[in-house]
């Protein structure tokens, strides 16, 4: 009997060590195949339903948020006085995107156009577009600092044509025909006799060519030959590099289109990528781990080097002709137009611009940028990306709108583009990337303790059962017990 239960207890620790064993190949086998998986559903494919959908038509809503820095002084400005701001807004919109023309190619990349509407949301804003708000004239004060190397009878003609056109250094509009486009009689004698001069042809507005058109023709890796490439720009409108900037360097067309990454990423991978608003590459650094309703992120920021200057960061000597530390001169891209970018509030930027207007108040938790993302699948989770546009002014002599105003980087607005994963797709995304590799963590581990924990209980017994049996079998050959030996000692 005791040999019967001898062995049934061998057969618990065989079972014990099969058990653990089970678990320490699930660690390396279920690491495999979650990784098999998610090389799987990221590669750009329309076999993967979720994630080809998700890169197509980028079901989470995405929000525009636009503050206006409307001047409360506009005449003392052009008495030579500093202007005075103050913000308006948030103006709120919803934007849709949706790529069309999708091509897809032998050397596995595909080809698109991204189309982006915008639709007014009056319930998400604080006011409406109706509102009036004054900011600068950037077809007068734009136009004087981009003359002001004319010959003088030049800059009066160009004076006496602003007067004929009752256009002034400022411009009182509703929110509405600054965004989208108002009609203007100097753009249409521009249109007319200077083609070219300005970015559209029809209403002047400042976001009339963002509306309802395409990002340009954008050409990405899909990741079928190598994931490591997944949604990196090949070329954009045909280019490989790009002819804006002084230096190979930035005129390089880096990463991907801003959407999506590739996955696997720890805290030394940066995310650049090429945007085509701002003309340039830029690349986003890793700050610090979170998580969005139990899901890992890691959450990437601007480095202060973004906008920095070429005095302060060589590399950035490309973009110049620079001013202060801060500012991305975007001229050499916008018609020579003195436009600059910057932060809000001029955020991460030279303190000295501050100095140049009244009503900048910057802090990172309202002004910085960041991109939240899930780490294993390149997957953005949380967007808000924040830029401001700035137009540079001064005194121009003959030309008599510009007045007494100082030298001002002048800013004009600034704006958020924002947007989250939420709804079924984070519920997908909480049982794929949680739920079950947590059920596969508690598994593997789970088969380990439960080995091992079979293998020291059936030791345990197979030893007693042994140490019994031994005893038992040494009494039944006669070896003398305590009373016996007692009596041999009488």
């Amino acid at each position: 009997m005791g040999v019967d239960k001898s062995k049934v207890a061998l057969g618990f620790m065989v079972a014990g060590v099969l058990t653990a064993l089970s678990g320490f190949i699930l660690i390396f086998v279920g690491q495999a195949v979650m990784k098999d998986q998610i090389i799987k559903n990221t590669v750009i494919d329309p076999k993967n339903e979720m994630s080809y959908r998700m890169w197509k038509d980028v079901p989470v809503p995405f929000y525009m948020s636009v503050y206006f820095f409307n001047v409360l002084n506009p005449k003392e400005v052009l008495s030579g006085e500093k202007p005075m701001l103050e913000q308006r807004g948030p103006y709120v919109y919803r934007k849709r995107i949706q790529k069309e023309n999708i091509t897809f190619h032998a050397n596995s990349t595909v080809t698109y156009r991204e189309y982006r509407s915008y639709f007014f949301e009056p319930s998400m804003s604080a006011g409406n577009e109706s509102d009036v708000v004054t900011i600068p004239n950037m077809l007068v004060l734009g136009a004087a600092v981009m003359m002001e190397n004319l010959p003088f009878a030049m800059r009066l003609m160009i004076s006496a044509t602003f007067k004929a056109f009752k256009e002034g250094a400022f411009l009182t509009k509703t929110v509405g025909e600054l965004m989208w486009g108002y009609d203007s009689g100097l753009v249409d004698f521009l249109n007319k006799y200077l083609p070219g001069m300005l970015p559209s042809s029809g209403k002047f507005g400042l976001f009339s060519e963002f509306n309802n058109s395409d990002s340009g023709l954008f050409t990405i890796f899909t990741g079928q030959d190598d994931i490591r490439n997944v949604h990196k720009v090949d070329s954009w409108n045909g280019l490989t590099k790009l002819n804006y900037w002084r230096t190979p360097q930035c005129n390089m067309i880096n990463g991907t289109a801003g959407q999506m990454w590739p996955p696997f990423m720890t805290k030394r991978t940066t995310l650049p990528f090429y945007s085509p608003d701002a003309c340039r590459s830029m690349e986003l650094v890793y700050q610090r781990p979170g998580s969005l309703k139990g899901i890992p992120l890691y959450r990437y920021v601007a480095p202060k080097t973004l906008f920095a200057n070429g005095s302060d960061y060589a590399p950035n000597e490309g973009f110049c002709p620079c001013r202060q530390s801060g500012l991305l001169n975007v001229s050499s891209c916008r018609q020579n137009s003195p436009v600059f970018i910057s932060h809000p509030h001029f955020f991460n930027a030279d303190p000295v611009l501050l100095n140049f207007v009244h009503g900048l108040h910057p802090n990172e938790d309202q002004h910085g940028l960041f991109i939240d993302i899930h780490p294993q699948t390149g997957v953005p989770l949380n967007v808000s990306i924040r830029l401001q546009l700035n137009l540079y002014i001064k005194r121009v002599s003959a030309i008599t709108e510009t007045g007494k105003i100082p030298e001002t980087i002048m800013p004009m607005i600034w704006f958020e583009e924002s947007g989250f994963i939420d709804g079924p797709i984070l519920d997908t995304f909480h049982t794929n990337l949680v739920v079950l590799p947590a059920i596969m963590e508690v598994m593997q581990y789970g088969f380990i303790a439960l080995g091992l924990a079979t293998v020291i209980v059936a030791a345990l017994v197979r030893h007693r059962i042994r140490k019994a049996t031994y005893e038992t079998s040494t009494q039944g050959n006669g070896a003398p017990t305590k009373s016996m030996q007692g009596d041999s000692d009488k």
